[in-house]
């Protein structure tokens, strides 16, 4: 059995008394919380006409005013490039999407979702937020205060991204 995470990071600091272990503490929750998600929607994707990664991909596309150059995609969701090409791929040959050749970059692909794709949105993506809400539920007053210590988080890994990388991820 594994050590829970406050262990780990405890065995870590003093296997190597110089090493700042303070990060595991933050991630390690990041990395729990995004696994509790997964598996309390895991249930909905058995035997659905979209994949998780494919309905997140899909969600923007639904609304949107307009086509969608797939980099944009891909930068907006940050995911790589090649791994949107693979999803889209996908999705349009399940009838889910069109892809078109940008005119102004050839290079570039323009997507729109198709009324198909509207549809296996609109079934599947209520009943996520039904199971995210109801894992959620439990915040209560503390809604507020999670939200904002989440976006600090965001802001602050945006921001050293930013400064390390000379532009905005």
């Amino acid at each position: 059995m594994l050590p829970p995470p406050a262990e780990v990071r405890k065995r870590w600091a003093a296997h190597n008394p110089g090493l700042d272990t303070s990060p595991m503490e933050v991630v390690a929750l990041v990395k729990q919380i995004n696994s509790l998600v997964g598996t309390a929607v895991e249930p909905l994707y058995d035997g659905a006409s979209l994949t998780a990664p494919e309905l997140d991909l899909l969600i923007p596309l639904r609304y949107a005013s307009g086509p969608v150059i797939a980099r944009r995609l891909a930068d907006q969701l940050q995911l790589s490039r090649a791994g949107i090409s693979k999803t889209l791929a996908k999705l349009e040959g399940r009838g889910f999407i069109e892809r078109a050749p940008n005119p102004a970059d050839r290079r570039a692909a323009l997507v729109t979702v198709t009324p198909a794709g509207a549809e296996a949105v609109d079934a599947l993506f209520p009943r996520q937020l039904a199971v995210e809400r109801e894992l959620l539920a439990g915040l209560g007053e503390d809604r507020a205060k999670v939200l904002e210590a989440l976006n600090l988080l965001i802001r602050v890994m945006e921001g050293h991204l930013t400064t390390a990388s000379g532009s905005r991820p």
